[in-house]
């Protein structure tokens, strides 16, 4: 076949590399640079590309184009290839052809890479041959090549799932939907749900899906699409009126069935998540979905009891950075939303000396003010300009001050602090105006708590 392969990033290289390796035709066009890593390996490869540009005359000659997730269905060449009639499908519709291997695919608005990571690391502690790719930044299609695993454990956006057709996930997971993203679904939180739920489209009675209960939006439109599949739904609590396969019974306990409608006939596991370093409420339903993926994996208790204990979740989400006198130093910089800086106050239980600001992106901070009330005692500013955050939060937190660098910002809080305290930077902003990226924020965090640790 002659296959285009639109876009020269992680998914399209490694679609380009396993369509050469299957004997087809390809050609690789980007409409913008191709970072160096990337030019390399397709130069390397012998493979013909072009860059800040789409020849169209050479795109639609082809038989099939394999499109990154990036591109919006709206970009000219994309509307030119639909007027002409070419499939196009995603490039893990396409490593899902060359491989037997069982998927483990999840997505959701938040959490996703938290769960994938943490379903990868109890597979992989408990000795099964598995492989991490999708939206954590490995791409499928180039692992398929060697294929060397049996279990893939897949991270995937809506935008990865929009040109999925065929692809079937063994096991299928969603954790929520929320709105995000609604420019690329004409602005339809239902396009949208519709685009997640495109995971469960192909399962069949061999298939797994676990699920969030406690979601309204995926409740609202998860009834519409019939799927023959094994249900899995999980709660953060016991509920009578859904056949629960997990749900906590108290605040590290969760209990898990693989057979929620047949609960007589026992397999019931009670699992200890005391020794997990995972905060806040989500995580707890991250926790939930993953352990029911590790079961229907067939781990043990003992097996997920002992890799929740081990789990080091992605730099810069709720992570531990430091304690220095009785005061807990938490780096939760890719928190650039309300929503997920509410995940964060909302789930830290201590007394909360918070740190946010940078780039506000049109903020309403209204949901924040409860948590905010009942939790932060005292609000660091750390921004360009804070006049938005201080005028939401007066009155609200008793005491507010400002600081204009995160060495300022890490002292200001240490000193506010009393043992049993958390510092916690959740910034709810954009870091553009006095970092480079979010990484960067949450670096410089870390490495200004060693000072002051000293």
């Amino acid at each position: 076949m002659n296959i285009v392969i639109l876009g020269a990033a992680e998914s399209g290289v490694g679609a380009a590399l396993l369509a050469q390796a299957k004997g087809h035709a390809v050609f690789v066009s980007d409409g913008g640079v191709i970072q160096p890593a990337y030019k390399e390996k397709l130069a390397q490869a012998g493979l013909e590309f072009e860059e800040n540009q789409h020849t169209l005359e050479r795109i639609l000659q082809a038989d099939e184009v394999i499109k990154s997730p990036g591109i919006p269905e709206k970009a000219p060449v994309i509307r030119a290839l639909r007027e002409k009639g070419t499939p196009i499908i995603s490039e893990i519709e396409f490593a899902g052809r060359h491989t037997k291997a069982r998927c483990i695919c999840i997505t959701g608005t938040n959490g996703k890479t938290t769960t994938t990571l943490l379903t990868y690391h109890l597979l992989k502690s408990a000795g099964l041959n598995v492989g991490l790719a999708g939206n954590v930044g490995y791409s499928l299609a180039e692992q398929i090549i060697a294929d060397a695993h049996d279990y893939y454990v897949v991270e995937m956006s809506s935008f990865q799932l929009d040109d999925t057709h065929d692809f079937q996930p063994w096991i299928a997971i969603l954790l929520n939907i929320t709105p995000d993203h609604l420019d690329r679904y004409d602005y339809s939180l239902e396009k949208y749900a519709q685009a997640k739920l495109r995971i469960v489209k192909n399962l069949d009675s061999e298939n797994s899906f676990i699920y969030n209960a406690d979601d309204e939006v995926t409740n609202r439109y998860f009834q519409s699409t019939f799927a023959p599949t094994q249900r899995l739904p999980f709660s953060l609590h016991h509920r009578p009126d859904v056949h629960l396969a997990g749900y906590y019974t108290a605040e590290h306990t969760l209990r898990t069935t693989l057979h929620p409608m047949k609960m007589d006939e026992g397999g019931q596991q009670t699992i200890d998540t005391t020794n997990s370093p995972l905060i806040g409420q989500h995580n707890r339903q991250n926790m939930l979905a993953a352990v029911l993926a590790a079961r229907v994996a067939g781990l043990s208790l003992e097996q997920i009891e002992t890799a929740l204990a081990t789990f080091q979740n992605a730099d810069h989400r709720l992570q531990l950075v430091g304690e220095i006198n009785g005061v807990r130093f938490i780096n939760d910089s890719k928190a650039t939303n309300v929503e997920a800086a509410w995940y964060a106050l909302d789930g830290i239980k201590q007394p909360i000396i918070w740190i946010a600001g940078g780039t506000d992106k049109g903020n309403d901070y209204s949901s924040l003010l409860g948590p905010a009330q009942h939790r932060v005692k005292a609000l660091v500013c750390l921004g360009v300009d804070n006049a938005k955050l201080r005028a939401a939060f007066a009155g609200v937190v008793p005491h507010i001050e400002e600081t204009q660098s995160m060495a300022a910002a890490v002292a200001r809080a240490a000193a506010l602090a009393t043992p049993g305290d958390v510092v916690l930077l959740s910034p709810c902003c954009a870091s553009f105006d006095l970092f480079k990226n979010y990484e960067d924020r949450g670096r410089q965090f870390a490495a200004a708590v060693l000072r002051v640790r000293g």
